[in-house]
Formats: C-alpha cells, sequence, structure tokens
C-alpha cells in the first residue's frame, strides 16, 4: 500500500492547491462498446454510447478548459459519424494521441462498456493472477492456443499506451466505467431494462474454468488473505511525482476487480432520461454542479451521491495525486449561472438536469455575470429540464426588459425529502397484504405526504419491495436498494417483514416504521449533498488503528490516515478516528454521527474547536456485528456570538431490524454496554467516548466505509 498522506475535507472544508500552468492544448479519447457482434445480444449494453455523447458534449462546453471539436476523437457504435471501437481503432486512436500531443498538453480518455477477467498473459504482473480486460466491440472467444480472448484490450496494453502519451510530457485523466466480475441478482423490477450491470463474465467468452482455476491459484497476497487491504488498481497511477519529462496519470475506475457497475436510466424521474453508465453521469453532474474542484473532491462526492440515491453497490477506486484541479486548471469559485435568452414569456439557459437545475429550482436574473447576489433584478423558477438546458418562468413581477447580456444564476438547492416506495408485483399473499397495509398508511396524513407508493417496476423508486419465494422467509416482503438487485450472499443481511403473522393494521405500523428509519438515515445523506458547496478552513483526515482486546486501549503503532478518496475495509476491533484541525479565526462546532449499513444512526460525540486547535482522537469501535457499507458524518458548524455547543445527538435512532416479525422493535444504544464497555450491541459500531473520558469531535464530511467479517 502506498504512503498515505494529509487530505482536506471533500465538499465543505477548503482545500488549497498550485495550480499547474495551462496546458497547451487539450485532447480527448471517448470509447463506448456497445453491440459485440460476436456475442448473445443478451451481452449487449445500451450506455456506452450515450456515456461518449455525454462526455463528448461535456467537454465542447466545458467552462474551466476548452476542448476543440477536431480534437475529441468518438470511437462508439451506435453515434452518427463514430467509428466502431474495435480493438485496430482504439490501438490507432491511442498511436495518434502518443504522435501528436506535445509537453503541457491535457488528455482525457473514457472507456464504456464490458469489461472481465482472463488468466494473465504475464502472471508476474498481476497479484491475483488475472489480467482485467477492456471488450472493443470485435471481442472474440477465448483462444487456448494463445491462452487469452481474441481482441481483447488487455490492462499492461493500456497501461503502455497511455505511458507512450506521458512520454511526451502530457497530462492524462482516464476513467474507467466497465467492471469485470461479482454477481448481482435481480430480486424486484425495476422499469423496462432499467438496470443492466457492465459485467461479462468469463464463461460467455468461453474462458476454461481450469485456465481460471490455474491462475487463480497464482495469487500472490490478494485482498483475500487480508480483507483490509487496499486493491490494485487495474492501471497504476500512484500519487507520487512522474519522472522529469513525464506527464502526470490520474485515474478513476468505476469497480473494484470483484465487482460491477450498472447503467440505468439517468437523470432519475427527467423525461429525456437515457441508459447512462451510473459512474459517467455521475462524475459529470458533479462537475457541470462544481466545476474547478480537485480530483479528491469529485470523488468523494461521487461516493456521497451514490449513498444518498442509493444509484450503485459498487465501490469506485481512485488514483494519481488527487490533489490537483480536475483538467488542471484553477477553476475554483466560478459561479454557476449562464446566459439568459429570451424564449415566449420566460428564459432560456445553457444548463440542465447535469448542473443541477430541476424543476422549482430557484434562479436570480442579474444584469452582469459579476453582480453581487443583492445585485439581483427577478427571481426565476425553473419550469423544465433536459439534460443540457432549462427553461425558466419569473415569479412575481417580471423585469421591463432583460438586459443583454445578462444571466440566470442559480440560488438555491432543493432538498427532497420524501420517500419512493415501488410495491412488490402482484399475483402472490404477501403482496396482497402489502396492499391492505398501503391503503391503512394512506389514511394517515402524515405518511401520506413523505411516502410515494408506486407500481412494481417504476422507474426512480428510493426503495423496492420483492417477495422473494425461494427465500428462507417466502411470506415476507423484502426492502430492496433502488436497483432492486440483491447478491444472495446478502440475503440474510437484507430488510425484510413477515406478513403472515400480522393483520393489515399491525403490517401497516411496521412498515410505516421501518419506511421512517429508512428515510431519516437518507435525508441525513441528502442534507450533506445540499450544502457540498460550503466551506469552512479545517483541514481532516480519517485515521484506522486496530484495538488491542488485552490492554482495552487502542493500538497507537496501528494508527494510519487513510487516502481522502478511499472507501477502507474495516473488521471487527478496527477503530476509526479524525484528525481536525481549526485553521481559520472563530470556533468551529462539530458533531459526529455514524450511519450504519441498517439504517442506525450513531451519536459519537460533538463538541467546539477554538481557533488554531486541533484534535486527534479514536471515536468508532467495529464490533463483531458490523457488516455492510457505513458512513462516517463529521458535521462542522461555524459559531456566532456567545451561542452553546452545538449538539445533535437527537438525530440518533436505532437500526431497522433485519427479520420483523410481531412484537416490538430492537431497543436503543442507550443500556446496550455491559460493565466492561463492550457488551452486546445491536449496532455494527460502539462509540470510543463510552470507553474513555475524552473530548469527542465533528460540516458535511462523509466517509464511506466497508465493515466485513473476519480479519488478521
Amino acid at each position: 500500500m502506498k504512503t498515505l498522506r494529509r487530505i482536506g475535507l471533500v465538499s465543505v472544508l477548503a482545500l488549497t492547491a498550485a495550480c499547474p500552468a495551462l496546458a497547451k492544448e487539450a485532447h480527448a479519447l471517448l470509447i463506448g462498446a456497445s453491440q459485440y457482434v460476436n456475442l448473445d445480444e443478451s451481452a449487449w449494453l445500451n450506455g456506452p454510447k450515450n456515456d461518449v455523447d455525454l462526455v463528448r458534449k461535456y467537454l465542447l462546453a466545458n467552462p474551466v478548459m476548452s476542448f476543440a471539436p477536431e480534437r475529441v476523437h468518438v470511437l462508439a457504435d451506435g453515434l452518427e459519424g463514430a467509428e466502431a471501437p474495435t480493438l485496430a481503432a482504439i490501438r490507432a486512436g491511442f498511436a495518434e494521441l502518443a504522435e501528436t500531443v506535445e509537453a503541457g498538453d491535457f488528455v482525457y480518455l473514457h472507456f464504456a462498456g464490458h469489461g472481465t477477467q482472463a488468466p494473465a498473459l504475464d502472471p508476474s504482473t498481476e497479484l491475483d493472477g488475472l489480467d482485467e480486460l477492456f471488450l472493443p466491440v470485435d471481442i472474440g472467444p477465448w483462444n487456448d492456443t494463445v491462452g487469452t480472448v481474441e481482441n481483447a484490450l488487455i490492462d499492461d496494453e493500456i497501461g503502455q499506451m497511455i505511458d507512450a502519451i506521458r512520454a511526451k510530457g502530457a497530462d492524462v485523466w482516464v476513467v474507467f466505467d466497465s467492471c469485470h466480475s461479482g454477481t448481482a441478482t435481480r430480486a424486484a423490477p425495476s422499469g423496462d431494462d432499467e438496470v443492466r450491470q457492465r459485467q461479462l463474465k468469463p464463461e460467455m467468452l468461453k474462458i476454461p474454468d481450469s485456465a481460471m482455476a490455474e491462475a487463480e491459484s497464482k495469487s500472490r497476497g490478494m485482498p483475500k488473505d487480508d480483507p483490509r487491504a487496499r486493491p490494485a488498481p487495474a492501471v497504476e497511477a500512484g500519487a507520487e511525482a512522474p519522472a522529469e519529462g513525464k506527464g502526470q496519470l490520474v485515474a478513476f475506475f468505476a469497480a473494484q476487480t470483484n465487482e460491477t457497475t450498472p447503467e440505468k436510466n439517468m437523470p432519475r424521474g427527467q423525461p429525456d432520461r437515457r441508459p447512462q453508465g451510473v459512474f459517467t453521469y455521475t462524475i459529470f453532474e458533479t462537475l457541470a454542479e462544481r466545476p474547478g474542484i480537485t480530483y479528491r473532491q469529485l470523488a468523494q462526492e461521487v461516493l456521497r451521491k451514490y449513498s444518498v440515491l442509493n444509484l450503485a453497490r459498487s465501490t469506485p477506486l481512485f488514483e494519481g495525486d488527487l490533489d490537483q484541479a480536475v483538467f488542471g486548471e484553477g477553476g475554483a469559485g466560478l459561479i454557476l449561472q449562464w446566459q439568459a435568452a429570451p424564449e415566449g414569456d420566460g428564459l432560456k439557459v445553457p444548463a440542465g438536469t447535469l448542473h443541477g437545475l430541476q424543476q422549482g429550482t430557484v434562479m436570480g436574473l442579474f444584469a452582469s455575470p459579476a453582480d453581487p447576489d443583492e445585485a439581483m433584478l427577478a427571481e426565476y423558477r425553473v419550469t423544465g429540464a433536459t439534460t443540457f438546458s432549462a427553461s425558466a418562468a419569473v415569479e412575481g413581477a417580471a423585469p421591463s426588459e432583460v438586459p443583454s447580456g445578462a444571466v440566470l444564476r442559480k440560488m438555491s438547492n432543493g432538498i427532497d425529502f420524501s420517500l419512493t416506495v415501488a410495491l412488490p408485483e402482484d399475483g402472490s399473499a404477501p403482496a396482497e397484504a402489502m396492499a391492505g397495509a398501503v391503503a391503512q398508511m394512506m389514511r394517515e396524513p402524515a405518511i401520506a405526504a413523505r411516502v410515494s407508493f408506486v407500481p412494481a417496476g417504476t422507474e426512480g423508486a428510493d426503495l423496492r419491495l420483492a417477495v422473494i419465494p425461494d427465500s428462507p422467509r417466502p411470506d415476507a416482503i423484502w426492502i430492496l436498494p433502488s436497483t432492486g438487485l440483491v447478491d444472495p450472499e446478502e440475503l440474510a443481511r437484507t430488510p425484510s417483514v413477515s406478513t403472515d403473522d400480522k393483520d393489515a393494521d399491525e403490517l401497516a405500523a411496521v412498515m410505516a416504521d421501518s419506511f421512517a428509519t429508512i428515510a431519516k438515515a437518507l435525508n441525513l445523506m441528502k442534507v450533506g449533498a445540499a450544502t457540498a458547496s460550503a466551506s469552512l478552513p479545517v483541514d481532516a483526515e480519517l485515521v484506522t488503528a486496530r484495538f488491542d482486546t488485552v490492554k482495552e486501549e487502542v493500538d497507537q503503532t496501528s494508527r494510519r490516515a487513510v487516502e481522502g478518496a478511499d472507501v477502507p475495509k474495516l473488521v471487527p476491533d478496527d477503530v476509526v478516528g479524525l484528525r481536525l484541525t481549526n485553521n481559520g479565526e472563530t470556533p468551529v462546532d462539530f458533531n459526529l454521527l455514524y450511519v450504519g449499513a441498517d439504517y442506525s444512526i450513531t451519536f459519537m460525540g460533538n463538541g467546539r474547536m477554538q481557533p488554531g486547535s486541533a484534535l486527534d482522537d479514536d471515536f468508532v469501535l467495529i464490533a463483531p456485528e458490523s457488516f455492510g457499507r457505513d458512513r462516517l458524518i463529521v458535521i462542522l458548524t461555524p459559531v456566532s456570538g456567545q451561542s452553546g455547543t452545538e449538539d445533535l445527538s437527537f438525530l440518533e435512532q436505532n437500526p431497522l431490524a433485519l427479520t420483523r416479525a410481531a412484537g416490538p422493535g430492537p431497543e436503543g444504544i442507550k443500556g446496550l454496554l455491559d460493565e466492561a464497555g463492550f457488551g452486546q450491541t445491536t449496532r455494527g459500531a460502539v462509540s470510543l467516548s463510552k470507553r474513555k473520558k475524552a473530548d469527542p469531535v465533528p460540516v458535511f464530511l462523509q466517509y464511506e466505509i466497508d465493515t466485513v467479517p473476519g480479519g488478521t
């Protein structure tokens, strides 16, 4: 594992970085492989051509770095005028770039399509004995003679082609929106072919099981030997400075090598939605909303959006010097505003859902882009938006005329606290029982105002309910994420509510309580996403360590900082801590909350940091019950006047029980620790502040954490 270093806060804390000299020229090679002519149509994808189209349009209108149309090379089947992304065409595209670029140029590379794994041609280059493959559209089957898949683009070759560009002194940012392996099973409908996994299993390429087994037997110290080990990226970037004369490399991967990544109709709930890679769309949506951010901030906001919108189960990986500004330019501080053009009784702007504009978004009209907020001429609200454009109508009195050169500026971020739940498919006793419970719930005004029930398969639902006849609980209603997908191995950790032991009133009460618990946890993260552009002069980094169960104290020699864009894997008896430094001139209050995969919210402590003060302490102990994707949320609030320390302990809530029959729910955290301080807990993490005398600590900074069983 590479050396880890201090990081700045994601979205709410100030990050400063030296801006490099402006690039001479910007180049892009965009590859989108959708229809694989040598494979069954069931393996074809819909989204890669749309990913490439979206990225091309963004780059041509990029407010931070200008990409000339002739320097954006597109290889995508299904796009008019684009060349098919065959292996030969991809190689030729890279060769042309390597010949064309000059020192100081910037190159953006995008791979969208299927990925898989195959036995490594050179096992010494792969810890797990497997090559990661990107599949061009002319991919063939396994060839026993040469020991590889015909026409596959192997990770080693991709690395060599990128190195040829970097050798000319050009900086490279590459995004891989593909996956390699893993399993995912649909348990609930999610719209008309709404979700597809960019996953091609080795057997579909006729790779022999014996060859895969032999390759995996050559594994040399893989993460499976230590669940906490950082996975190796398919293309190494490294955070260290490149050799003299060589350009830098930043690499974003949609999924780790044992995961899948989805494509689905994006943006959710919009009339112009179309199949897109979730990773691609989320990256460029974030860039459109916050131009000029660093790669680290971008990575962390992608992870935040995944959690807030329940978009994907995969864990992206980010490599390289992430503290540079995206595209290598200094665009920080750009205001979200666009030239306004009259359209009927309203105005039209060249920005849309990709930029965070949606129906109801408040926008201000200004005579000049440099005008301060108090110089607003009129207030408008968005009445309709597509991906790259929006229309707005004036609120109240319309200005006598719209000045030439006027702009519309985004003035607010709306937060939708409602919960949309897709019902299970009809035709079963549990589904019929759920229909009766819904009728009962809708009689309650508070529930009817906050929860929307939609038919099975309706696109854009926050949760999907399913009946799984071949599960251990065939009478139950299973509560699934928005994809409707569940790994069979995760079924035991998926919440469900039995139906045959409850009447309609009882089932309604339990389901309403479940939805309230889930909504509270999701809404806490929604607030954090809505305040993502706020900043405070506070430095922070996440720290992990081991708890010495004999001495009952943290092993200080094991404390390690976590790379800011990584999602660390933690096992029981691991400890999570924070280092915070207030570099400002005013005090800052902090609150620390732990949101579990079971939707529990545990208050870990709060306090006040005076100017110049620092905190370095451990807060969270991972308990044996831990399993899933947890979040550590640090909320920092500037102090005004002589107010008391902000206390958000009221946000604490019990976990959502995995199996809910008749009877009371699980106990809260109070009183769950025994006299020794460990005790038995229904939560996956316990607060260390309950064990020792220490002043705990925490703006909305959100750290993703995977808790897994086992360990070393």
